[in-house]
């Protein structure tokens, strides 16, 4: 996995914990905050946003995916996860795909509880073979 000091770790977990309170979650009335950090250093954050047509709602993390990738970044470093529940919740299976079009197989996704104790684990691990951007490859 992506070697992190402990700054930016610290600044993953507080920046998705934040972006929690940006959640439009209405009808679960489940918060989920994430925080993206760039190979140049920058963040970016998304929240969930529900829809009354449930399938039409967005996660946090492809609310922060999208968000960067439109602000011209390709390359990721390291993505943080938040929710309101124990143990931490994992990324749902369109976040895992939509995630491994941009990173790697030891790209460290963190995942933080409603009392910030944090499991790490890697995209390879979440997407085991996975269908990406290398199989079009020839």
């Amino acid at each position: 996995m992506a070697s992190l000091t402990a700054e930016e770790i610290e600044l993953l977990a507080s920046k998705a914990n934040a972006a929690k309170e940006a959640a439009y979650c209405p009808y679960s009335k489940f918060r989920v905050g994430a925080a993206l950090l760039t190979q140049s250093g920058e963040f970016f954050t998304g929240a969930n946003v529900e829809n009354a047509s449930y399938p039409v709602g967005t996660c946090a993390e492809r609310v922060a995916f999208g968000t960067a990738v439109v602000a011209g970044h390709r390359r990721f470093k390291a993505i943080a996860v938040a929710t309101d529940i124990k143990p931490p919740a994992s990324p749902c299976g369109m976040c895992r795909q939509f995630m491994s079009e941009f990173t790697t197989r030891s790209f460290p996704v963190y995942m933080y509880d409603k009392e910030m104790n944090c499991s790490i684990i890697s995209m390879g691990e979440l997407l085991p073979n996975s269908f990406g951007p290398e199989d079009f490859e020839h």
